[in-house]
């Protein structure tokens, strides 16, 4: 956590106020200010006191905030374009993204619904297919999806809930409505951010809050705990939960480490784990102790070399015969990555009518699946409009943005997507709102911003207010993710009398395990591939 530190005395005296100038960009919508450039009501406290710290507080606190990160070891692994890494404080805009509590309860409805909807996806696809059979699906997209995974065919896990934590990706189109741009349930990362956000925000700007009540994030852990142990097969006592890790090797080592810490849990790798008559068990200086719940930070394909890839030092061999027999609770379940595929993306909207009844509450960007031949020939006639994804990455691996790419960059996309178009999406370009962020001079400018927020599912489905804001650092770009450059805005969701969010009792008898010194790494992607080739002399789990 972030230490706490007396903040120094800062020299509000400025050139100019940090918001004295703002232009909000045409067309897009501004979340804070009008487009005449006057604070939105919500927003008239918080710009008043922006203008109080003006360019030099604002610039005093994020040194303050840097040097705490960096003492704290709370940094980001950048690379350039040369392939060279290089760490920087983690990246937190000191202005917040603040929305209101009815806008919180609109996406929290449509949430829960999207999630209820891909959780009934996922058991169908791997048993009954009643929506293959309906012809609403293609029962070549499902096995043409990277992450669908025959070796759990007709397992059903505890409790038949395989999304147990669910990060979907927001964004704000210029006419004000919400819209989803992709679903994350396989390894959704970067709550821990969330909460490390908050905390760094109360310490080092807290007059920014003094005239807000704003919802609490830090029972996450609370809830992820409780969800893991709802889902857990009966023990004798309380079911004994552990996050497995790939290793330190792997960017998102710290919030593995962090949730962990938080829920009063064990930190296990492969090593520590070992199945024995179709039960797991982690290895103690006791013995060998069973565990009923795992929260896994890592790849199906790395999981168990006896089901999935045989060359896998990560994995547990036998742990999916353990899963089979029901004997242990994975999250999220194996298989999940399924309805995480961008061309399942697609006809999610067609899931919530099939499945639950229901019209959808939050809406899709306009998508076009390229396996058809006419949609194909009309996108690649368009391409220098569109969004172009590969099906089955993350963390903006493989994006083009049209509209920004030259044209070199968009012929070789041609020639890639004609080759194999079933890999690929193509998506309108959404108008993405605007947050003011904190330039490097302390003056306030307008960026681009999406929204993921994060749902734990366990006996019920609970979603943490607000999320993680990702903000698309340089002018008039649309690339959020911190790879890219992006960086992180706390994300207020301001109280109205709605007690649903907030936390409930405190976790009983848990005790944050010590842990050793922590490399923090980022939260968009799950590297085992690359901690695998780092790793060649590592002995297989389970050996002496």
């Amino acid at each position: 956590m972030i230490s706490r530190a007396p903040p120094p005395a800062i020299d509000a005296r400025a050139d100019q106020p940090a918001a004295g100038d703002y232009h909000p960009q045409a067309p897009f919508l501004d979340e804070l200010f009008e487009s005449d450039g006057t604070p939105r009501p919500t927003a008239v406290p918080l710009v008043e006191q922006l203008r109080r710290l003006g360019p030099a507080g604002l610039i005093e606190a994020g040194r303050r905030r840097d040097a705490i990160f960096m003492q704290q070891g709370i940094t980001f692994e950048t690379s350039s374009v040369g392939g060279a890494s290089h760490e920087r404080p983690f990246p937190l805009d000191l202005v917040p993204r603040v929305l209101s509590g009815q806008e919180w309860r609109d996406i929290k409805r449509g949430l829960a619904q999207r999630i209820r909807a891909l959780n009934h996806f996922v058991d169908d696809v791997y048993h009954a297919r009643e929506i293959v059979r309906e012809g609403l699906v293609p029962w070549r997209l499902v096995v043409s999806c990277s992450h669908f995974a025959r070796a759990v065919h007709g397992i059903r896990p505890p409790g038949g809930v395989y999304t147990h934590v669910a990060g979907c990706d927001l964004v704000r189109h210029s006419d004000g409505t919400w819209k989803v741009i992709e679903d994350n349930v396989r390894i959704p990362s970067g709550i821990s951010y969330v909460l490390e956000n908050r905390a760094a925000m109360a310490r080092l700007v807290p007059e920014l809050f003094a005239s807000y009540r704003v919802r609490p994030v830090d029972h996450y852990p609370q809830l992820l705990l409780r969800a893991l142990r709802s889902v857990a097969p009966s023990a004798e006592s309380e079911a004994t939960v552990v996050v497995w890790t790939p290793g330190p090797a792997n960017p998102a080592y710290f919030e593995h480490a962090f949730l962990a810490r938080q829920m009063g849990v064990e930190l296990v790798e492969a090593s520590d784990l070992v199945v024995r008559d179709d039960v797991l068990y982690m290895r103690t200086t006791r013995g060998l102790e069973r565990a009923h719940a795992v929260y896994r930070r890592l790849d199906d394909d790395f999981v168990d070399p006896l089901e999935f890839r045989p060359d896998s030092l990560l994995g547990v061999p036998g742990l999916v015969r353990a899963y089979r027999a029901g004997s242990v609770a994975v999250a999220n379940a194996f298989g999940t990555g399924v309805a995480d595929d961008k061309a399942i993306y697609c006809v999610v909207p067609d899931m919530i009518r099939f499945y639950l009844g229901e019209e959808p509450i939050l809406e899709n960007v306009k998508t076009y699946l390229l396996s058809d031949p006419e949609v194909l020939e009309h996108v690649l006639e368009r391409l220098d409009q569109l969004v172009v994804k590969p099906t089955g990455e993350s963390g903006g691996r493989g994006v083009m943005i049209g509209p920004h790419a030259h044209e070199g960059e968009i012929e070789r996309m041609r020639q890639v997507i004609s080759t194999h178009p079933e890999r690929w999406i193509a998506q309108d370009v959404v108008r993405l709102s605007t947050v003011p962020t904190v330039g490097a001079d302390g003056v306030l400018a307008p960026r681009h911003v999406d929204l993921r927020p994060f749902a734990v599912f366990g006996e019920r489905i609970d979603i943490v207010p607000g999320g993680l804001t990702r903000v698309a650092l340089d002018d008039g770009s649309l690339i959020v993710n911190s790879s890219r450059g992006g960086v992180s805005k706390d994300t207020w969701v301001l109280e109205d009398g709605d007690t649903a969010d907030r936390a409930g009792p405190p976790i009983a008898d848990t005790q944050p395990p010590a842990l050793p010194d922590l490399r923090y790494g980022a939260w968009s992607g799950q590297q085992q591939q690359q901690q695998q080739r780092q790793q060649p002399q590592r002995r297989p789990p389970g050996s002496p």
